[in-house]
């Protein structure tokens, strides 16, 4: 007989004996039968197994803890008028692998801070079970939305030669314990990467349409809620588009994304709005069908002025790097909906990114959503060698472990621009989990390494 799953549409069996294999979420007994609720990994709800004194080694089968993994063949029958469609009168149940007594995940709630200690355990909870399966579906529609654009996939490295954002949060790779890096396994000083993008952008120049999406890797020592040391990134790059064509590739993107998980992770999303946070399905359905406004930097730093008095950070001036709550009131209180901020001062953001022919900024944008603030930042690149060239003098950055990267100015280089969207933060967007560490199955954070 074939194994089915849960996912399957069990109802229309109505009558016919399946086999079924999972783990046990609960086991219930009474007088006269038991009830089993199995979940077998391939839909977020379960199916009840219903079970009875006649069948061989009740006794045996009332004992089966929760977290146990069975093998269940009974009939299918319909209960309409209970909270799932169906279930299964069970005629056999074996016990394939029995948890102990000391399973850490019994009928009742458990804290975050208590499942965080177990993440080998906790996928199994409801909250990380809900999370890493609309994980997948996100990544899936990651993929989805630029492969069907013709954009080509490229893997860039983990371990590079440079800074990519001039930041010096990086981790060091190597084999020494000293910092003699000529003699060290590659010679020179290796980091892990904090970004894909200046490693794309070539690709870029040869494909047009590109994208990376992978693990990257900050030593920033912020132990916040929305911080991790280790985290995905989904990197594009477009060659022959400017700023505005930036935007607009990030804008499908999003409103692709939202309407992906709503339709591939309707249970799951269902959970999150009911346990987690009760607008987060009308949040991103009222995203997914805005138009996404555009303000510059100086527009915003005006109405933030006029609103001085309602923040922490009351000191409001042109040059200033905008804290979250300056970010969510922009989108919250004044546009009501999604909006790119534009043209940040040039201080304040990243060597590669093109000035403007006002000297004092760069086209740069990130987007701001309600509830979160940013959410996505990219910029269009400097193309001129010349220009970049001093904007590295400027900053004083060493200009040989990127000699490469000017060199794309010389070998063919065009306008071209790109983004990047954070993919824990994008999951805590659409699900309403406050903790990246909840986001992300083996979380990295300072003085945290489980596993």
């Amino acid at each position: 007989m074939l194994i089915k799953k849960i996912k399957e549409n069990l109802q229309d069996l109505d009558g016919q004996e399946v086999v079924l294999q999972g783990w046990v979420r609960t086991n219930r007994k009474s007088k006269n039968l038991g009830f089993i609720e199995l979940n077998d990994g391939s839909s977020f709800n379960g199916m009840q197994v219903v079970y009875f004194p006649e069948m061989d080694d009740y006794e045996e089968v009332k004992k089966i803890t929760t977290g146990s993994a069975i093998e269940v063949t009974g009939k299918i029958v319909l209960t309409p008028e209970s909270k799932q469609p169906a279930e299964i009168q069970a005629s056999k149940i074996e016990i394939l692998g029995m948890a102990d007594h000391e399973y850490p995940l019994q009928k009742k709630r458990h804290s975050f801070e208590y499942l965080r200690e177990i993440p080998h355990v906790r996928p199994r909870a409801n909250t990380y079970y809900a999370m890493f399966r609309l994980r997948s579906v996100l990544a899936m529609a990651i993929h989805t939305f630029f492969q069907d654009r013709g954009y080509v996939y490229v893997h860039t490295p983990e371990i590079t030669g440079n800074d990519a954002e001039g930041a010096g949060e990086c981790f060091t790779v190597t084999t020494r314990t000293d910092q003699d890096w000529e003699k060290d396994f590659f010679a020179k000083h290796a980091q892990l990467t904090v970004s894909g993008q200046l490693h794309v952008e070539p690709f870029a120049l040869t494909y047009r349409n590109v994208y990376t999406f992978g693990p990257t890797f900050r030593a920033e020592n912020s132990n916040t809620t929305r911080h991790a040391s280790e985290f995905w990134m989904i990197e594009p790059e477009m060659a022959f588009a400017d700023l505005s064509d930036n935007m607009d590739v990030i804008e499908d993107m999003i409103k692709y994304c939202i309407n992906y998980v709503l339709e591939h992770a309707p249970e799951e999303m269902e959970f999150f709005e009911k346990v987690i946070d009760k607008e987060c399905i009308n949040r991103i359905k009222h995203v997914a069908g805005s138009d996404f406004k555009r303000m510059t930097y100086t527009e915003a730093i005006e109405e933030l002025k006029k609103a001085a008095d309602q923040f922490e950070n009351k000191d409001i001036f042109w040059g200033m790097d905008l804290q979250s709550e300056h970010e969510r009131y922009i989108c919250e209180k004044v546009v009501q909906g999604p909006v790119f901020l534009t043209d940040y001062p040039k201080d304040i953001k990243a060597f590669y990114m093109r000035e403007n022919e006002d000297g004092k900024t760069v086209a740069a944008c990130d987007l701001l959503v309600p509830y979160v603030g940013e959410l996505v930042g990219g910029s269009q690149r400097e193309e001129r060698y010349d220009v970049l060239e001093q904007k590295m003098k400027d900053m004083g950055m060493e200009l040989e472990p990127l000699q490469w990267y000017l060199d794309l100015r010389r070998f063919g280089g065009c306008k071209h621009s790109g983004f990047g969207l954070g993919f824990d933060r994008m999951l805590m967007y659409l699900s309403g989990v406050q903790n990246i560490r909840d986001v992300q199955p083996y979380p990295r954070t300072p003085r945290n390494l489980i596993f």
